[in-house]
């Protein structure tokens, strides 16, 4: 691990030609380009002779520290020859050599100050300290661009297309000039969407009724249900009840990526905008003689405790490749001047169910209609001012969204019980499937997520098996399956609002969760490279944009920003 970090660092230090770029990507020509190639030639020679050597050292990064300062070394006696030909560009040059030199150096001490110091920071939040007045990113073009549009959709998942084609439609209808664009931060459309999704297709139909004739990717429906309590050793099959959630009669087991992509198809096709990037990944292939398409599996129980909500889902595709994983009280305001909350965003998932697709989609086009009248009102009184639309929340309210998520309202919290997983299942047996959702009561929520950790002292430490390769792998494998991806050089987009909370208390009271919670390994506590205490390592680069870490971090030091566009997971269809 060590020689490959090093070699990592290494290469990064060479590369400094990219200081050198214009935003269009073409080199910045005058007449210092020849000592400026002279420079870059040395280094490269430098570059050659430490990779070999640094094949046989035990310690990394005290080879790194050397191979920079040497390096610096060097450079400073070639720039005494050029200095009357181009001082300042080469002294650019420098500059751009110390900046990437402080950033791979391992840090030994925490700082949320924004000063000049050689001390480097984990990675501290830009309105903590601002990215133009961070010396790690001195020299580093970061360019902005500005367009104008009728509408922004940002995100290009169910919901922001279904607004997207419902905007085109009624546009198209009245014969009125609309700009709809979706901007989508997945290397394409469907990349970042993960679902083994059973949908409903009630909203598809009322968006494109005739999405059989278009060749909607809906291959598969719902032949049969099963619901399991598993133990340890057995599994426990629990008879579906008429009329429970968990009927997925007339539904369809669908890959909700590729089902996305087919909606951006349609999007194009009226004329919307879409901005992705591109790239591909891959998934498991399962025996033949397990198939079973059109099947829907459930199940509640092992490994989770009682006290633990979750579950899994089987669903049987007839591709032969499974899909498998481990509401209403939480709604939040849904408009604001110049935007609307659409989709999963605002939390329209239908908890029981376990669907929330169709729901996102009519959303989506509850939003397109309201946002439609709006935008075309003759009387508007600016053409660039944000438009504000209460009409899309008093729209949802009286729409079929609203009437099915508060029938399920009590479900998710009555799992806040004394006896947990078994409590809520009785209250959902009972009440629900006796009086569907009508009790005059409505049950809470316990808190945050972030508030629910215990310390570590009152913890017991929990043995996991080591993964055998065959029925539970290790996190960085599984990450590995998902296609992630992230550019290297970027501004780091998990940001701590203070450097020293995670070690000072997040590591010092609950034994640093970052680790545990964190699905893709992005946290880990190392040693400090003098052997003095701990210190918290991000591995950014294999981020899947959960945003757990985001929502469970006990201090609500991290946060979660955007990175550089088509970064991230790359899922096929799933």
């Amino acid at each position: 691990m060590g020689k490959k970090r090093v070699d990592s660092n290494l290469c990064t230090l060479w590369n400094l030609d990219r200081h050198f770029k214009s935003p269009s990507g073409k080199k910045k020509r005058d007449s210092n380009d020849v000592s400026l190639a002279e420079i870059f030639k040395t280094i490269q020679s430098k570059q050659d002779s430490a990779i070999q050597k640094i094949t046989h050292i035990e310690n990394p990064i005290e080879v790194t520290t050397a191979a920079v300062n040497s390096l610096s070394d060097t450079v400073n006696r070639l720039l005494s020859d050029v200095a009357s030909q181009g001082e300042k560009n080469a002294r650019r040059c420098i500059r751009a050599l110390k900046a990437v030199q402080a950033e791979h150096v391992a840090p030994q001490v925490y700082s949320t100050r924004c000063s000049s110091s050689t001390v480097p920071r984990i990675t501290t939040h830009y309105t903590v300290c601002p990215r133009d007045k961070d010396p790690r990113w001195e020299g580093v073009e970061m360019e902005r661009f500005v367009d104008e549009a009728d509408v922004v959709i940002v995100g290009g998942g169910p919901a922001g297309l279904s607004a997207a084609i419902r905007l085109k439609q009624l546009a198209n209808q009245h014969e009125k000039e609309l700009r709809v664009c979706v901007v989508e931060k997945a290397s394409q459309i469907g990349a970042h969407t993960l679902s083994g999704a059973c949908l409903e297709p009630t909203a598809l139909s009322e968006l494109i009724p005739d999405w059989k004739e278009r060749g909607a990717p809906l291959n598969t429906p719902v032949t049969e249900d099963k619901f399991s309590i598993l133990t340890e050793k057995y599994r426990i099959p629990v008879p579906i009840l008429p009329g429970l959630p968990m009927n997925n009669h007339g539904n369809y087991l669908v890959r909700l990526g590729h089902f996305v992509r087919w909606l951006g198809e349609q999007a194009e096709e009226l004329g919307v905008e879409l901005y992705p990037g591109y790239a591909a990944a891959e998934l498991w292939v399962i025996d033949e003689k397990k198939w079973r398409p059109g099947r829907a599996e459930h199940s509640v129980g092992w490994p989770l405790n009682r006290n633990t909500y979750g579950g899994s889902f089987l669903y049987h595709l007839n591709e032969g490749e499974p899909l498998v994983a481990l509401g209403f009280v939480s709604i939040p305001k849904l408009t604001f001047p110049g935007g609307m909350l659409i989709g999963c965003s605002p939390g329209f998932m239908n908890v029981p169910k376990i669907k929330g697709t169709h729901t996102a989609m009519k959303s989506g086009m509850l939003a397109a209609e309201n946002a439609f009248s709006k935008i075309t009102d003759e009387n508007l009184q600016s053409e660039t001012a944000g438009l504000y639309i209460p009409e899309y929340e008093e729209a949802f309210k009286k729409s079929w969204i609203w009437k099915e998520l508060y029938s399920v309202r009590n479900i998710r919290p009555s799992f806040h019980n004394y006896f947990g997983l078994y409590g809520g299942m009785v209250y959902t047996g009972i009440f629900y499937w006796i009086l569907r959702g009508k009790e005059p009561w409505t049950l809470k929520h316990n808190g945050l997520d972030s508030a629910s950790l215990k310390p570590a002292k009152d913890c017991t430490p929990i043995e996991y098996p080591k993964p055998d390769g065959k029925i539970s792998f290790d996190l960085l494998s599984s990450v590995a399956l998902s296609g992630t991806n992230h550019e290297h050089d970027q501004p780091p987009h998990l940001t701590l609002k203070d450097d020293s909370v995670p070690v000072a208390q997040n590591l010092a009271i609950y034994d640093g969760p970052e680790q545990r919670f964190c699905p893709a390994g992005v946290y880990e506590y190392v040693p400090v490279e003098t052997g003095d205490g701990m210190r918290l390592q991000i591995n950014a680069q294999n981020c899947v944009h959960c945003k757990t870490c985001d929502i469970k971090d006990p201090s609500q030091n991290i946060n979660w920003v955007v990175p550089e566009g088509s970064g991230g997971p790359a899922y096929n269809g799933m």
